[in-house]
C-alpha cells in the first residue's frame, strides 16, 4: 500500500472516529452541571464564531468582547460580562478534555502513522531471516532506553481529572453513552486547578500516578515482548528499559526541595511500587492453589504486605529476597506442574527485576554555582580537605592538580546556610537510600550549568568529605551543558576529566560509562531554534569522538521539553536520524508536563511512544542512512544557516522592547500565580524581570500564549532566504530530502508555526509604540512560512502530517475564545487602577492559561 493511500485512510479514520464523535458528544455538554450552563452552551458557538470573525477583521480583543456582549447579551453590566466569561472558560476547559479523550480513545485506529516504527516492525524484520533476528537481538543487548519524569510546571491536569479522563477514554472506546454522560457530569463538578501551589512532594505524588497506572504495565509489557521474541535473557544484566525521576531530587532553582523532600519521595516511590507488587501477588495467589506452595506464598505475602502497607522507617533492599522466592515458585511449577500459570510468575519476576525496591532512579540535580559555594564552605570548615586558601584564585589547570580527594566524615552543622545544609545532608542521604533500596534507587548527580571540569571534581570531593569512600563511590556524575557557549566547550571539559587520574579511575569502577546531559530549552532561549539544535548536534559529534578516543561508553541524556522549541516534537525521528558520528546506543530523555499526559497518558500510547524510541535506536545502528552522516559541505551549509539565524535572534533579544512586549501582552508576569508548580518562574524570584533569570519553560510558554511561537521558528526564514539568495537552494533541498536530522528539525519548526496565530495580535500593527516590533515578528513568520513551503513544495505547513495538522487546527479553534479572553483581560490589567478589579482580571487571565496549554498538548 502506498504511503499517500495510508495517509488518506488515516485522514478518513480521523474524521469518522474523532471529528464526528467530538461533534456528537459535545452536545452532551448542554447538560453539564454548571450554573447557567444551558445558556452558556447556547452562547458558546456564537462566541466562537464572533471571535473568528473579529480576529479575521483585525479587531482588538476589547473590540471583539464588547461587540459580542452588546449584540448578544446587551442588558448585562461589566461585572456580569466577566462572570459569563468565567462560565465560558469552564465550558471550554472541559471541551478540551473531551477532545483529548476522544483522540486518545481512537489511538489504536489512527495513532500509528505511516512512518511509525514499533516493536511490531522490528518483529517483521526479524522474521525475514534468522540472521536478521540475531542481529536485532545482539543490538538489543547493548541498547537501553531511560525515560526520566520531571516536575517542570507544565502539567495542568490534576490527578482527579486524569482519573476521569482514563475512565472516559475507556467508555469512548465502546461508545458507552450512559457512562460518558455520567463522566462528563463528574467532570463538570471537578475543579481543574489547585487553590494553593503544590509542594514538591505533591508534584511527585502527581507523577507517581503515571508510574503506578501506566509505566508499571507498559514497561513490563515491552520487556515481555523483547524476552519472548528476541532471546533476551530474563536474568540478563543489561537493563533495556529504565525509569528516572526528578521530583524530590531536582533542587536546581527550587528552594522548596530539601533533604526531607528527597527522603519522603523515595519512601512514596517504594511504597507505591510494593502496592503494585501486592496487587500482582493477589492474582498469583488465586492461581497457585496447589500443594507445596503455602510457605513460599506466605513468605512472599508477608514481605510485600509489610512494605506496601506497614513500611519501616529504615527498610532494606529485598529485591534478591523477592527474586529468590519467585524463582523457587517458578522452578517448582516447571518441575512438578507442567509450567501451569508460569506466565504469571515470570511476569512478577520481570517486574521485580525492572523496578527492584525503588521503581525509578531518583536523580539529584543542583546548579554548579551553588556547588562551588558549598565546596568553598567545606574547604574552610573541614581540616582534612587539603584545599589551600589560595585554591580559589588558581586557574582551571592548577585547580585540577590541587584537588586532593581526601576522605572525611563531616556532618554539616545547623548554623550553615540552608543551601549548604541541603547539599551536604542530601549527599549523605544518597548513601542511605542506596543501602535501603538498592544502588539504582539514587545513583546520579547532575550538575546544571556545568562549565569546567573542576565543577565535577569538586562535587566528588563533597561526596568524599561526607562519609563516602573512594573505592565505593557508587555515583555517576553527570555534567549538564546548556548554553550555546557551554556546548561549544563541552568536549574540552570532558577530555580534561577523561585524562584526570582520579576521574579516570572512578570511571573504571563505573564500567567506563559516562552520561552527559544536554539542555535543549536553555540553548533555544540562549541562541534561537536553529542555533540550539545545531549546537547540540555538533556537541554530540565532538563529545562522541572524545569518548571513543578514550574508550568510554557514552550516553547522552537529552533534557527535552514538550514543544519543538524545547527539544520536543517528533522526538523518535531525531534518534533514528543520528548518524554513526553520534553515540546512540543509550537513549535517555526527560518527559515533562503535557508530554507526560499526551504521549504517556495510557498504557497503549506509552507503549507506542517507548517502542518508537527503541526502534529508532536499533534502526539507526543496524541500517544507518548514509545521508545522516553529514559531509563537510552540508555541515558548512547548516552552520551558515545557524549563524544567520543566531544573529537575527540575538538582535531580537537585545531589542529595547523585547521584555516589555512580553510583559505587556503575554501572561508571563502572572505565571507565578498559576498554582501548578512548587518552582518559581524565574531563578531570582524577588528581582525584576530579566531574560537571563527567566526559566526557559516560562519563556516558551509566554510566546505560546501570545500565539506567536517565536522560540520555535524565529530566524529560520532569514537563514533559508540567505541560502537561496546565495544560489545554494538546491543544496538545501537536497539536505532536506536526504538528512533525517535536518528534515526533522524543520518539520518540528512547522509544527510550532501551525500553533501560531498572528491574527489574535494583528491590532498591534497600528500600535504607536509596539507596531513596528510586532511587524518585525510577523514578517519573519511570513518569510519562514514562505521559505518552508518553497522548500517542501507543499501548499500548507505540515502537509506530510495531515492528521496531526487537522488535530492542531481543531484544538486551535476550540481555544480561540480563551486566547481572545486572555488578551482582553491583559488589556484591562494594563490600564486598570482598581485593586479589586485587578484581582478579578488576574484570575481571568490565569484561568485561560490552563486551557490553552492543555489544548496545545506540547506548548509548554
Amino acid at each position: 500500500m502506498s504511503a499517500s493511500l495510508k495517509l488518506s485512510q488515516r485522514e478518513a479514520t480521523f474524521n469518522n472516529e474523532v471529528v464526528a464523535r467530538f461533534e456528537l458528544y459535545n452536545s452532551l455538554f448542554q447538560t453539564l452541571p454548571f450554573y447557567q450552563v444551558k445558556e452558556i452552551g447556547i452562547l458558546l458557538p456564537f462566541f466562537t464564531a464572533h471571535c473568528e470573525q473579529g480576529v479575521n477583521a483585525g479587531l482588538s480583543p476589547e473590540e471583539i468582547i464588547n461587540s459580542f456582549f452588546s449584540k448578544n447579551v446587551p442588558d448585562i453590566d461589566h461585572e456580569e460580562q466577566i462572570n459569563r466569561m468565567f462560565r465560558l472558560l469552564q465550558y471550554i476547559e472541559r471541551q478540551v478534555v473531551l477532545f483529548d479523550a476522544i483522540e486518545d480513545s481512537s489511538f489504536g485506529k489512527i495513532g500509528r502513522a505511516a512512518d511509525a516504527g514499533t516493536l511490531q516492525s522490528l518483529l517483521q524484520q526479524a522474521n525475514i531471516s534468522d540472521q536478521a533476528r540475531k542481529d536485532i537481538s545482539e543490538k538489543l543487548k547493548e541498547t537501553s532506553l531511560r525515560l526520566v519524569l520531571t516536575a517542570h510546571p507544565t502539567q495542568f491536569y490534576p490527578g482527579t481529572v486524569l482519573g476521569i479522563m482514563t475512565d472516559l477514554i475507556e467508555a469512548l472506546k465502546h461508545n458507552d453513552i450512559n457512562t460518558i454522560d455520567e463522566l462528563l457530569q463528574q467532570l463538570g463538578k471537578t475543579p481543574f486547578f489547585n487553590k494553593t501551589s503544590p509542594t514538591p512532594v505533591d508534584e511527585a505524588t502527581s507523577l507517581i500516578w503515571f508510574m503506578e497506572n501506566i509505566f508499571y504495565h507498559a514497561l513490563s509489557g515491552i520487556q515481555t515482548t523483547l524476552e519472548e521474541e528476541f532471546d533476551i535473557d530474563i536474568v540478563a544484566k543489561n537493563q533495556i528499559l529504565e525509569l528516572g525521576f526528578w521530583p524530590g531530587g531536582d533542587r536546581d532553582g527550587n528552594p522548596n526541595v530539601v533533604t526531607e523532600t528527597t527522603r519522603s519521595v523515595v519512601r512514596i516511590l517504594r511504597q507505591v511500587l510494593f502496592r503494585c507488587y501486592y496487587r500482582d501477588y493477589k492474582v498469583l495467589k488465586r492461581r497457585i492453589t496447589f500443594r507445596g506452595f503455602d510457605k513460599k506464598l506466605d513468605s512472599l505475602e508477608k514481605l510485600l504486605y509489610q512494605n506496601a502497607f506497614n513500611p519501616q522507617r529504615d527498610p532494606h533492599d529485598v529485591q534478591d529476597e523477592l527474586l529468590e522466592i519467585l524463582n523457587s515458585i517458578r522452578d517448582t511449577l516447571i518441575k512438578d506442574h507442567d509450567s501451569l500459570f508460569l506466565d504469571i510468575v515470570e511476569g512478577m519476576i520481570r517486574k521485580v527485576r525492572l523496578f527492584g525496591c525503588y521503581f525509578a532512579t531518583l536523580d539529584i540535580r543542583q546548579d554548579s554555582r551553588v556547588l562551588r559555594s558549598v565546596f568553598k564552605y567545606g574547604s574552610e570548615q573541614i581540616s582534612e580537605t587539603g584545599i589551600k586558601p589560595d585554591y580559589f584564585e588558581l586557574d582551571e589547570a592548577k585547580k585540577l592538580k590541587n584537588i586532593k580527594f581526601n576522605e572525611a566524615d563531616f556532618i554539616c552543622p545547623d548554623d550553615a546556610d540552608e543551601m549548604t545544609k541541603d547539599t551536604l545532608n542530601t549527599i549523605r542521604l544518597v548513601k542511605k537510600i542506596q543501602h535501603n533500596n538498592g544502588e539504582k534507587a539514587c545513583q546520579r548527580f547532575i550538575i546544571s550549568n556545568c562549565q569546567q571540569a573542576s565543577d565535577i571534581l569538586q562535587l566528588i570531593d563533597l561526596f568524599l568529605w561526607s562519609g563516602w569512600e573512594k573505592d565505593n563511590l557508587t555515583i555517576d556524575f553527570v555534567p549538564l551543558f546548556e548554553t550555546v557557549n557551554d556546548l561549544k566547550h563541552a568536549a574540552d571539559v570532558m577530555e580534561k576529566l577523561y585524562t584526570h587520574p582520579f576521574y579516570k579511575e572512578h570511571l573504571k569502577q563505573r564500567d567506563n560509562s559516562q552520561t552527559i546531559m544536554l539542555g535543549f530549552s536553555d540553548s533555544t532561549k540562549d541562541g534561537g531554534y536553529l542555533m540550539a539544535n545545531w549546537s547540540i548536534y555538533k556537541a554530540k559529534v565532538e563529545l562522541t569522538s572524545m569518548a571513543r578516543k578514550y574508550g568510554i561508553d557514552l550516553s547522552f541524556f537529552d533534557g527535552r521539553g514538550g514543544p519543538p522549541a524545547r527539544g520536543g516534537g517528533k522526538t523518535h525521528r531525531f534518534y533514528s536520524s543520528m548518524g554513526q558520528e553520534i553515540a546512540n546506543k543509550h537513549i535517555q530523555l526527560t518527559i515533562q508536563g503535557q508530554t507526560v499526559s499526551s504521549q504517556y497518558g495510557s498504557v497503549e500510547t506509552a507503549r507506542f511512544n517507548m517502542e518508537q524510541l527503541i526502534h529508532a535506536g536499533i534502526v539507526s545502528a543496524l541500517h544507518p542512512n548514509q545521508h545522516d552522516l553529514l559531509d563537510a559541505k552540508h555541515k558548512a551549509l547548516i552552520s551558515d544557516m545557524a549563524d544567520e539565524s543566531y544573529s537575527l535572534f540575538m538582535a531580537l533579544r537585545e531589542h529595547p522592547l523585547f521584555t516589555e512586549y512580553l510583559e505587556k501582552f503575554s501572561p508571563i508576569k502572572l505565571l507565578s500565580l498559576v498554582n501548578i508548580s512548587s518552582r518559581p518562574t524565574k531563578r531570582n524570584s524577588d528581582s525584576k524581570l530579566r531574560l537571563e533569570d527567566l526559566r526557559a519553560i516560562s519563556f516558551v510558554t509566554a510566546w505560546s500564549q501570545l500565539k506567536q511561537s517565536i522560540p520555535g521558528f524565529y530566524g529560520v526564514g532569514t537563514a533559508l532566504k540567505k541560502m537561496k539568495d546565495e544560489g545554494k537552494w538546491e543544496q538545501v533541498k537536497e539536505l532536506y530530502t536526504g538528512s533525517g536530522f535536518f528534515r526533522t528539525m524543520l518539520d518540528n519548526c512547522m509544527m510550532s508555526m501551525s500553533k501560531s496565530d498572528f491574527r489574535v495580535t494583528a491590532h498591534l500593527e497600528k500600535d504607536e509604540k509596539f507596531g513596528d516590533f510586532w511587524k518585525m515578528l510577523k514578517n519573519e513568520f511570513d518569510l519562514t512560512k514562505s521559505m518552508l513551503l518553497d522548500l517542501t513544495g507543499a501548499e500548507v505547513l505540515m502537509a506530510d502530517y495531515p492528521v496531526e495538522r487537522r488535530s492542531i487546527a481543531i484544538r486551535e479553534k476550540i481555544v480561540l475564545p480563551l486566547v481572545v479572553i486572555q488578551h482582553y483581560a491583559l488589556g484591562l490589567l494594563n490600564k486598570n487602577e482598581n485593586s479589586e478589579l485587578t484581582e478579578v482580571y488576574n484570575k481571568l487571565a490565569i484561568r485561560t492559561v490552563y486551557g490553552i496549554v492543555n489544548a496545545g498538548r506540547n506548548l509548554a
